[in-house]
């Protein structure tokens, strides 16, 4: 049921998904949106009411559009999942080898015409990839048991499809595969994935399982993996791969709504083996009951007789049995539409914790920007609280729940900090534990870098739990050992095999000699240093804060104060020449990035970064200098991850999200506004094409979300948010802690896109930023917008962010 909440009246409808089924996908998802927004826009005038209102909860839903960022550089998926669920089934439309698998990244394209089959695991937004687990295609017909080539109909198991066809929501998603006749739908639990399929009466049905797919795929990437149908009629089976993390294992356990009729279980292994062993009973793939090998693949026929097939898929980290009881625990029934209606009810949930009112484009861009934040860090962990860890050994949580899949690199800057205002106690505690169980089953005894599934993979720089960790501390969460939190994060600072950490330490800077990522290791590691040292002073532990402080430091050692730029530099303490700042890639000593993005990035002290430039009209002209620029593309022909470009400002990648909110710190918070603008403008959009970088688990969606609502967490473990201006004409936190606080925006249009006044509870704000336990205490935060002119904000003497280095 669809419930439209205006005013005081209740307009409710009721929607039949069987019987309309068919009427309904003969309206595109256009026509419906418009439907929708006249209706609503008819009964705001009955009511006396704007657009501009906020929408009730339930009917969030209906604004969140998960094919927004399918298109060139998002990498999301359209496929259900709940809430940080350890299941994502979504459709895979390609599978590429892994040098040409990038824009396959989560397995779908919005502009593929074809779906291989339905995958129970994908990554929301990464820039490198893994997962696309256990691959189901309902069949009609005849089965072919490869997946065959996009441009040869009929050559594979794959099927065309049409967007027209085509229907995602939070929780559901639902398609017809051309080629077959099958309607198919999809949704999810925590741990598992549910089908359900709609043959056509005349032909034979089937359900294929390929163990060998997989995103990113390459000959061998599946060490090992079986399938075996148990006496009940429950296959189950697990399979190993060397991907991103290398020998992870994920098991599984399905059960059909009706009975097999029959069963091929084949291994169809390319590649030639030295030693096979002996075989397995069974004389042909259609009498054997059990197969292990590299390249399984099972068929199993129904005779659905009219009636939907359901078909349940449980996942586990740690065994088969896990798998069952999973599944078990969670969708102990076939009823597909009761799982629907509780994952809807889970995001819905998870909606009504931020109200907002807004033109209707930017309630779409902000809930769909939600909906992808609320996506990751995810579940890893069985119902009896089993997981596996670094160690790939099974291990068992003492009270909290394992989450995994951490892009550390990215989400400790936004994403994150996010969770500390929405997910404080249970998300961001759970986060926080499950890093620090990870340490102690780490065979090198430091915290995640990036894990996939419990599993370290090495990708990216920086030791950065070590700020997530401080963050939630600094903000008042206590439900971790904050004793040995602060032991882990100083083991993961001074691990001198890791990162060239060894050199950082003696040196102060991490040297380009053999390092090619060296200038931006030095300048992360310091604001990670910087970190530590906040957490330990409010520790009391003064040895510690001063250790850190002082290494917080040591991005001045790679400032060259000739040129005004982050370089790289020798271990023999000259800079590398030639210098070119606006050189990328492999050589550059910059991690997907440059001079021109990296030499701003030290958040921590941007006095001291004023002090080093000469003045505040010099960080404010070098910003300009950055945002205007002209650039070659070439010079980012060979660095993936490159997107978004606004002259050197790259928003699809993280390096560049705080630098907008710099102008601030120079006293010039108009031109953070209209830079601001500028990038909302042209970064996210309600399209499929509108992300224009990675998603990255969730950090440019919360990057999207701080904006709208007028603050940004420059510095976290600062305490503070830095004030931008908002994109919302109103928006209520409902807190966790019961609180409620209130951004309103009076005024604000396209012209008045400028802050005139603000007021804090009734008061002149003085300052240019928020501290977090205001917000937490609940309150109102109130600009007067408008036009830039009129702008008089801009030009009073107020108080900037905390910086290391005092200002004068």
């Amino acid at each position: 049921m669809v419930s439209l909440n205006i005013g005081s009246k209740k307009v409710a409808a009721m929607i039949f998904m069987h019987e309309t089924r068919l009427a309904w996908f003969r309206i595109s998802r256009r026509e419906t949106a418009a439907s929708i927004a006249l209706c609503v826009l008819f009964l705001c005038f009955q009511n006396g009411t704007v657009a501009q209102e906020p929408v009730s909860a339930p009917d969030r839903l209906a604004l969140v559009d998960p094919f927004i960022g399918t298109g060139p550089d998002g990498h999301t998926f359209p496929g259900a999942t709940v809430p940080f669920g350890m299941v994502q089934l979504s459709p895979d439309t390609q599978i590429r080898l892994f040098k040409q698998s990038y824009k396959w990244a989560s397995g779908y394209r919005y502009e593929d015409t074809t779906i291989v089959g339905f995958s129970h695991t994908h990554f929301s937004g990464s820039g490198h990839s893994d997962l696309g687990d256990l691959l189901l295609q309902p069949i009609s017909g005849d089965v072919r048991l490869e997946p065959g080539e996009i441009d040869k109909q009929g050559s594979g198991y794959r099927s065309t499809f049409s967007h027209k066809q085509e229907r995602a929501e939070p929780g559901y998603y639902a398609v017809d595969l051309l080629d077959y006749g099958i309607h198919v739908e999809l949704t999810a639990s925590a741990r598992v994935g549910i089908h359900r399929y709609t043959f056509p009466l005349d032909k034979p049905a089937h359900v294929l399982v390929d163990l060998r797919s997989s995103i990113y795929n390459y000959p061998g990437k599946v060490l090992w993996s079986r399938l075996r149908i148990r006496d009940d009629g429950t296959v189950t089976g697990m399979r190993e791969t060397r991907g991103w993390a290398p020998g992870r294992q994920l098991y599984f356990a399905l059960r059909f709504s009706q009975p097999i009729k029959q069963h091929s279980l084949y291994d169809r292994e390319p590649m030639p083996v030295e030693y096979r062993g002996f075989k397995t009973p069974g004389t042909t793939p259609e009498d054997t009951q059990a197969i292990e090998g590299r390249g399984i693949v099972a068929v199993f026929g129904f005779n659905p007789k009219g009636q939907p097939l359901v078909v349940k898929v449980a996942l586990s980290s740690v065994s088969e049995d896990g798998a069952i009881a999973n599944m078990n625990a969670e969708v102990p029934t076939f009823d597909f539409d009761a799982i629907r209606a509780k994952a809807a009810a889970a995001w819905t949930k998870e909606f009504q914790r931020i109200d907002i009112a807004a033109p209707q484009e930017m309630q779409r861009n902000f809930y769909t920007a939600m909906y992808h934040a609320l996506m990751s860090p995810n579940l890893s962990m069985d119902v009896d609280g089993n997981y596996r860890g670094p160690d790939n050994q099974v291990h068992h949580s003492p009270g909290f729940n394992f989450v995994s899949n951490l892009s550390l690199w990215d989400t400790y800057r936004a994403e994150q900090p996010l969770m500390t205002l929405l997910e404080p106690e249970a998300r961001t505690s759970d986060l926080v534990n499950s890093m620090l169980a990870s340490r102690e089953e780490s065979p090198f005894g430091i915290l995640p870098i990036w894990q996939e599934q419990g599993i370290e993979t090495w990708c990216m720089i920086g030791y950065h739990a070590v700020p997530e960790i401080a963050d939630a501390y600094m903000k008042g969460i206590r439900g971790f050992d904050a004793g040995k939190a602060l032991k882990a994060m100083v083991a993961s600072a001074t691990y001198g095999p890791y990162g060239s950490l060894d050199q950082y330490m003696r040196l102060g800077y991490v040297p380009v000699d053999h390092d090619d990522e060296a200038a931006s290791k030095t300048v992360e590691y310091a604001f990670d240093d910087w970190t530590i040292a906040r957490m330990a002073g409010t520790l009391k532990n003064s040895q510690i804060a001063d250790t850190f402080t002082k290494r917080a430091s040591n991005w001045r050692n790679n400032f060259n104060i000739k040129d005004g730029f982050v370089e790289p530099r020798l271990a023999s303490g000259e800079y590398r020449v030639p210098f070119d700042p606006a050189r990328a890639g492999a050589g550059s000593g910059f991690t997907e990035g440059n001079a021109w993005q990296y030499s701003w990035y030290q958040p921590q002290d941007v006095q001291g970064l004023i002090d080093l430039l000469g003045g505040k009209q010099q960080l404010i002209a070098r910003l300009d200098a950055m945002f205007d620029a002209k650039v070659d593309p070439h010079q980012y022909a060979d660095v993936e991850d490159i997107s978004g470009m606004i002259g050197q400002y790259i928003h699809g990648n993280e390096p560049s999200h705080h630098l907008a909110y710099l102008y601030v710190y120079a006293g010039a918070p108009v031109r953070t506004q209209e830079r601001l603008r500028q990038i909302v403008a042209s970064q996210y959009r309600p399209t499929p094409d509108g992300l224009v970088g990675n998603d990255d688990l969730g950090q440019m969606s919360a990057w999207l979300i701080f904006t709208s609502l007028g603050f940004y967490p420059v510095a976290p473990g600062s305490n503070e948010y830095v004030i931008g201006r908002p994109f919302v004409d109103q928006a209520t936190l409902h807190l966790p802690n019961g609180n409620t606080f209130k951004v309103v925006a009076e005024q604000l249009s396209s012209a008045n896109a400028f802050i005139k006044s603000a007021t804090l509870n009734g008061k002149p704000l003085s300052r240019m930023f928020l501290r977090h336990e205001e917000i937490m205490q609940g309150g109102e935060l109130r600009f007067q917008m408008s036009t830039k002119d009129e702008a008089t904000w801009s030009v009073q003497n107020l108080d900037v962010p905390y910086s290391m280095t005092p200002a004068h």
